[in-house]
């Protein structure tokens, strides 16, 4: 039997979870599937995903791929992975596509989302990063625009991440009100490690009607000199994971 590349869209809630990638003592969501596929074939198998995801970071819209010698119809394996995943985890789609498909390498842009919380939740708690403190929306409006276009985002990533080219470029970068909550929306065709969390954190930081004295606090300018300029120095003001969600992947039309 000749073996078949299998893409799967997933959906997870990353509160219970070391992150994407597999680690061998604790509970990652690629290890969660590449044992449920275990399960279901016999088969171990390289499950790539098109973005690490850290701990407690969530995907509406994670991709990943493996290819496998195994008589499974594609579309059967949504159905058979859901039967032994944890209702925290949901493969949304699983079907066929070309063999040179890499849902890491083959990707043309991520588009995350990061939810702030005006006021608290019991049940949401896990979901978005609660802030009741007041924000200037006009100020965070103005700093999404500056992180449109190509930068240098090296001072958002962590240090031990940073590559030799840290290039980004930005499609579309927005603040937006949902009810009782503030909505961060970016599209780009790649991010660094920590890098939509960095930004965040600075614009909160720098959008604080209320700053906190005993800290750093920047302001518009100084936060477009930090974009436009690439400063060695890496932005501290880091958004908890919580309400990170990785929204979708996008690929060329007919590539996968």
């Amino acid at each position: 039997m000749a073996e078949r590349n299998i893409k799967l869209t997933i959906e997870y809630d990353g509160a219970a979870y070391a992150g994407w990638q597999m680690q061998s003592d604790t509970r990652t969501v690629q290890g969660e599937i590449t044992e449920a596929v275990r399960k279901i074939t016999g088969c171990d198998v390289n499950l790539i995903g098109a973005g690490r995801t850290d701990a407690g970071v969530h995907a509406l819209g994670q991709v990943a791929n493996f290819v496998i010698d195994h008589h499974l119809p594609p579309p059967k394996y949504r159905e058979a992975l859901n039967h032994y995943l944890d209702e925290d985890i949901v493969i949304l789609q699983a079907e066929e596509v070309a063999p040179d498909f890499h849902a890491r390498f083959s990707a043309r842009h991520k588009r995350y989302r990061y939810l702030i919380g005006r006021q608290r939740s019991a049940i949401n708690r896990h979901l978005r990063w609660v802030r009741e403190r007041p924000l200037d929306t006009t100020r965070l409006r103005s700093a999404a625009e500056v992180v449109m276009g190509e930068h240098d985002f090296s001072p958002f990533c962590v240090t031990g991440s940073l590559k030799k080219d840290n290039l980004c470029t930005i499609e579309y970068s927005r603040w937006f009100d949902l009810g009782t909550m503030l909505v961060y929306e970016i599209r780009g065709n790649r991010f660094l490690h920590h890098m939509v969390r960095g930004l965040v954190g600075a614009m909160v930081n720098l959008a604080t009607i209320e700053p906190d004295r005993n800290k750093h606090n920047l302001t518009l300018e100084s936060f477009g000199d930090i974009i436009k300029n690439a400063t060695a120095e890496r932005v501290v003001f880091t958004a908890p994971a919580t309400g990170l969600y990785l929204v979708s992947v996008g690929y060329d039309e007919g590539k996968a």
